[in-house]
């Protein structure tokens, strides 16, 4: 993929938001957001903001994709394989698939997954596998993972989330209900240690499936 004018502007704007990690940067520029939209919000799809897909989901605002995902390329691990809880759109999962060897994506929305399939194909993003199912838990059959991110809030940190984190790994998730913070969580030597980024505003992450 190459960047295009819109996305050059739109990194170019998040620099200047504090978003420093120039492969994350040439992602974000080279992603065409208008993919992942419906067809009357796409002459938005390069504003920095978050915007509704339906199923009441949202595409994250690009700061946050951008934030998210230099998080876990700033861990010490350089990880190779990355676990997306909440594939929703597919917008997260396309940067994240410029940028790790191999990504695996849990949607629990069915017509979101298969959408956010199709658009993958459409980029000749084929390091991606997908799964329909409840993110709380996972993809422990794949796991451990290097890095884990969720784009969507929890009530409490994901135990069978932590428990699928490589030793030296990243988990970056959004905590809380009502007030919500980015958190990052790092696996050293068999303890974690947490760290709060910013505060953040995600739906939330809800239990179990739906076709």
């Amino acid at each position: 993929m190459r960047s295009t004018r819109k996305g050059d502007a739109l990194a170019e704007l998040l620099f200047k938001e504090g978003i420093r990690n120039q492969k994350v940067l040439n992602a974000i520029a080279s992603t065409p957001r208008e993919l992942f939209l419906p067809d009357a919000l796409k002459h938005k799809a390069y504003q920095n903001t978050a915007l509704p897909i339906g199923q009441g989901q949202t595409i994250s605002q690009p700061y946050i994709v951008a934030k998210m995902t230099e998080l876990l390329l700033s861990a010490d691990n350089e990880a190779k394989n990355v676990l997306e809880i909440g594939t929703g759109s597919g917008y997260q999962t396309a940067i994240l698939g410029q940028l790790f060897k191999k990504v695996f994506s849990v949607e629990r929305i069915k017509s979101l997954q298969f959408q956010a399939k199709r658009r993958m194909n459409q980029l000749d993003l084929h390091n991606i596998s997908m799964k329909h199912g409840d993110g709380w838990k996972g993809w422990a059959s794949k796991g451990p993972f290097d890095a884990i991110i969720v784009t969507a809030a929890a009530s409490s940190l994901p135990t069978d989330l932590c428990n699928q984190l490589n030793e030296g790994g990243r988990l970056i998730i959004p905590i809380g209900s009502e007030q919500q913070t980015l958190t990052c969580v790092d696996s050293k030597e068999g303890e974690l240690s947490t760290q709060t980024i910013e505060s953040v505003r995600f739906v939330p992450l809800v239990a179990g499936d739906i076709l």
